[in-house]
């Protein structure tokens, strides 16, 4: 068997058109676009890069981008009073302040300084218990791109079994609160499960985020299944330079599996794409609209 690649960056541009076209109609009807406001401190290139990223496709989708990009030696309280006049500026729904921080920042304290309306990441304790308990709220971009991948290769994911692995603030709880609603049979696996590739065997859909490149083996995988690969792990090449893999043995595993994102191209395309449809969203939300459609 080889699976089919599931094509993140083809379904993420639907995601962009849509969000273009709602970003319109949203400027017609309030007479301002949706606003994301980025808070980058310090010079992480990957970081610089990412949030490069995020503002380009931000201005792509016809929406206001306000940058802000802070020295490393930017204090909390600094940081805390820059999140506190974006949660006062009407102009700005969606705020963004990419981690990792420098460590004298603290992360939990800046995120829970975010207006939860405002909260695009979906980091919030507030979003996050929404989350949890099944009410509307602002969720992760990527675990919640996973998912859209998920039901755009299969339809629907209800009543199959889901292995999650990894279970991180930023991509493993939140992907299995969003599999739980959706009605799937879910176990979060993580550096303590008693033998991991057997419960990995179990699973119709696996969705692997631990960071660990090619950690996840084809001889995990069930056939048939449906894998999701999160990782984005740079490895040195015989060249001298690098290349990039996943968190699960590709080769090996598209031997297996039924459908299998790629890396590049498979879940990264989508967080972005996800960012922006977090901050409409955020929009309509906060001018009193209902939901946008499609979205």
């Amino acid at each position: 068997m080889t699976a089919r690649l599931i094509d993140g960056k083809a379904v993420a541009a639907t995601i962009r058109e849509a969000a273009a076209s709602h970003v319109a109609e949203f400027e017609r009807w309030i007479g301002r676009p949706p606003g994301l406001a980025t808070v980058l401190v310090g010079e992480d290139p990957a970081s610089a890069v990412y949030v490069r990223s995020k503002n380009r496709a931000t201005a792509e989708a016809g929406m206001a981008s306000f940058a802000h990009n802070l020295p490393d030696t930017t204090s909390e309280g600094e940081l805390l009073q820059i999140v506190g006049n974006l949660n006062a500026d009407e102009r700005v729904d969606g705020i963004l302040v990419q981690l990792p921080l420098p460590g004298h920042a603290r992360a939990d304290r800046v995120i829970e300084t975010i207006d939860p309306s405002k909260d695009v990441d979906g980091f919030h304790p507030v979003n996050a218990g929404r989350l949890a308990t099944g009410l509307p709220a602002l969720v992760p971009c990527t675990p919640y791109g996973c998912l859209y991948l998920l039901n755009h290769e299969l339809g629907t994911v209800g009543g199959l079994n889901a292995v999650v692995i990894g279970r991180s603030n930023i991509v493993g709880k939140p992907m299995a609160q969003l599999l739980l609603a959706e009605s799937a049979t879910v176990t979060v696996a993580h550096s303590r499960t008693r033998d991991l590739p057997e419960v990995v065997r179990g699973a119709d859909v696996v969705v692997a985020a631990v960071g660990r490149p090619e950690m996840v083996r084809g001889n995990w995988i069930k056939p048939g299944a449906t894998v999701i690969d999160v990782g984005i792990n740079r490895l040195p090449t015989d060249d001298g330079k690098s290349r990039l893999v996943g968190d699960v043995a590709f080769d090996e595993a598209a031997q297996v599996a039924s459908a299998i994102t790629p890396v590049p191209g498979g879940v990264g395309p989508m967080t972005i794409a996800c960012l922006l449809r977090n901050t409409v969203v955020a929009a309509y939300r906060r001018a009193g609209l209902a939901d946008p459609e499609g979205l």
